[in-house]
């Protein structure tokens, strides 16, 4: 069977994708893809500028007979979360992603394959390079690291653009119109400790959580899917209430904006304690594959023997430590009393990373209320003063406020009913999307935000419907072809 995407349509997006996927575009790391924007760009005769930032904005004039379409500005971000199963051998920094198709959906082997946002720019130059799409002016800004911080977004030149309505091509299921999102903001613990050397006698093990479906820590927040570095911390203060165990360190999650899917540590115990750990461990283990049966069908917990470290957390530290994950605030804190069915407020235990006389605590907090916002980083900030760490904020970012008396609201709403017979849902979402910081920079910029259905974003399982991506193509150059005239 040919898995390529060679035979998929609308051909030319789902060639873009795959150029774009052979170029490496981690977070900070967009140099290349930039590179890639100008060079397109210029092939293809098309005026470009790239601010201070990095942004690039790629500028296309009206088609025949739509010059006096409102100007538009279509926008989406370059860079992509970059995660990947433990056992996979894969360099972000240089190696090319293949995307293949399985059933009706694309993917990677083991990595995240970038359909966030790739497929919204792919689009976009599908949409540059055509010679026969209807369509006003036309602005494509491409914006930099939006996963870790919506840096080009923030850092936007105010003056660039000159349209005042803006399609963002970054939402992820298909036959939604969003017309709001989550403000966020990332806290972080830092904890000192000393360390002793290994007692005589002892065995060390590796205590490792996988197998989690992980997931978007917006999206997918209310799933119900486990977090690794709290199950592993359960698994910690369970066996050190019986055993007096050892801490070496502890390693789990990696991104800010994704729910940890693996986590490790390494332990020790007294050699004649061995078999009664294994044992405990066995119906431990059992008893949370079990609870996680429905939500987590692949979790995997293993207790391994390895070599002895090196050095140890001093004792007091080590049960701080434990007792802090295990109490950790993680999940929904609460949900919304207008929008049935929507979070309101969350935060995330995103990662835990233990470096030489440091333990680093990473946790990020969204909320459609900037209140909420600032409760939940405080409750974070006051529970790592209570474990004895020091903590920083990060900047933030606003929400985006709904506004249902949007004009282009009103198109494109009127347009997919048109297209596909059905209504589209509205609805405002939990993740964070750049508007709400762009609409800060530009009063009045009349925004939504659709996509194709993307699952399993910011995590290796991450796909893409194929036949959402065709819809999403039609429906974004029926929006195009349907924008009022100026006044």
């Amino acid at each position: 069977m040919n898995n390529t995407l060679n035979t998929l349509q609308p051909e030319a997006l789902w060639k873009y994708f795959s150029e774009i996927s052979s170029v490496p575009r981690p977070s900070k790391k967009e140099e290349r893809i930039l590179d890639y924007l100008i060079a397109f760009a210029t092939t293809h005769q098309l005026s470009w500028v790239q601010d201070s930032c990095g942004n690039v904005l790629i500028r296309k004039p009206a088609a025949v007979g739509f010059e006096n379409v409102v100007p538009v500005v279509l926008q989406c971000h370059v860079d992509m979360v970059c995660e990947k199963n433990a056992d996979v051998e894969f360099d972000f920094l240089n190696d090319p992603i293949v995307p293949k198709v399985d059933g009706e959906w694309v993917v990677a082997s083991g990595t995240t394959l970038g359909a966030d946002n790739g497929v919204g720019m792919a689009a976009m130059l599908a949409i540059l390079q055509s010679n026969d799409i209807s369509h006003g002016p036309l602005e494509c800004l491409f914006t930099i690291d939006e996963e870790t911080g919506l840096t080009g977004a923030f850092g936007l030149d105010a003056e660039l653009l000159q349209g005042r309505i803006m399609l963002n091509l970054d939402s992820a299921d298909e036959g939604e119109l969003c017309i709001g999102c989550a403000g966020g903001i990332d806290t972080e613990g830092v904890f000192s400790f000393e360390t002793a050397s290994p007692l005589n006698n002892q065995t060390a093990y590796s205590i490792k959580v996988s197998g989690l479906l992980g997931g978007h820590s917006g999206d997918d927040i209310n799933r119900g899917r486990g977090n690794s570095i709290k199950i592993l911390a359960r698994l910690l203060w369970n066996i050190d209430k019986q055993f007096h165990i050892n801490l070496a360190s502890i390693q789990g999650g990696n991104l800010r904006n994704a729910i940890a899917r693996e986590a490790l540590a390494v332990v020790s115990i007294p050699e004649h304690l061995k078999t009664n750990l294994e044992e405990f461990f066995k119906v431990l283990s059992n008893e949370i594959i079990a609870e996680w049966d429905v939500y987590e069908p692949e979790i995997k917990m293993e207790l391994l023997a390895v070599g002895m470290p090196k050095a140890f957390m001093v004792s007091d530290f080590k049960k701080t430590l434990i007792s802090m994950l295990f109490s950790c605030p993680h999940g929904v804190l609460a949900m919304s009393a207008n929008i049935p069915g929507l979070v309101e407020t969350s935060t995330n235990l995103a990662s835990v990373k233990t470096l030489e006389g440091k333990v680093i605590v990473a946790t990020s907090q969204r909320s459609a209320l900037e209140s909420g916002k600032k409760l939940a980083s405080q409750m974070m900030a006051s529970s790592f003063e209570l474990a004895g760490a020091t903590y920083k904020h990060g900047d933030g970012y606003p929400g985006w406020k709904p506004d249902v008396a949007s004009q282009i609201l009103k198109t494109c709403a009127q347009t997919y009913k048109e297209l596909f017979g059905i209504e589209p849902k509205v609805l405002a979402i939990h993740a964070g999307l750049e508007c709400g910081v762009i609409g800060g920079k530009y009063p009045g910029m009349d925004m939504i935000s659709f996509g194709p259905t993307i699952k399993g974003a910011h995590s290796p399982d991450e796909r893409v419907d194929i036949a959402s991506v065709k819809k999403f193509w039609e429906f974004t150059l029926a929006v195009l072809k349907n924008l009022p005239k100026r006044d």
